[in-house]
């Protein structure tokens, strides 16, 4: 695997995400009722499980979550990346439904603090994890035609995302936890 293959795998999951997140933007503007039960479900199935945490246990249930999901982003490349995909774009569209509704009961300088100082480390480890498993899915297909080793490559991979990826999300974590909640409070 070379750093060109890494960059164009990352560049096509950040392009899918960022077509399904305006996907989720567009949904919202067009019909307000969309956004308002994606909010309840991600307040219902999210939110509030994280609100009254302290945080530094909100830092690790962040880290837990967004790690799980990172790594189904890598290991669902096993699927030949349908799932690597399928996660990008759900992903996608639930954060583009939100921060649409946000935006128009917040605004956008809301949105910038709400997501900015901690999705500078969020956003890429996504984006990098969803490229290793499109990555992954290209080793089995050239394994499948005879052409490479996917085992090697799939532990290249794993190095790779342990590496980068992990180190992004603990600091995004920790940033999420201590620092976005007091850059909120001084817009809000």
């Amino acid at each position: 695997m070379s750093e060109g293959s890494l960059a164009g795998a990352t560049g096509l999951a950040a392009v899918l995400f960022a077509v399904s997140v305006g996907l989720g933007v567009v949904a919202v503007a067009r019909d307000p009722a969309v956004g308002a039960e994606v909010m309840t479900l991600f307040r219902d199935q999210v939110a509030s499980q994280l609100l009254s945490d302290s945080p530094p246990v909100l830092a690790g249930k962040i880290f837990i979550n967004n790690l799980s999901t990172c790594a189904l982003l890598f290991l669902g490349g096993a699927s030949f990346g349908v799932v690597t995909v399928l996660i990008l774009t759900a992903n996608g569209l639930l954060i583009g439904a939100v921060a649409e509704l946000v935006r128009q009961q917040q605004g956008l300088l809301f949105i910038a603090a709400a997501l900015v100082p901690h999705g500078i480390f969020e956003i890429p480890s996504f984006l990098i994890a969803g490229g290793l498993g499109l990555l992954l899915g290209q080793e089995l297909i050239a394994e499948w035609h005879g052409r490479g080793d996917a085992a090697a490559g799939a532990w290249s991979l794993a190095r790779l995302f342990l590496r980068v990826v992990v180190p992004l999300l603990a600091v995004a974590a920790v940033v999420e936890a201590f620092i976005t909640p007091a850059i909120i409070s001084m817009i809000a």
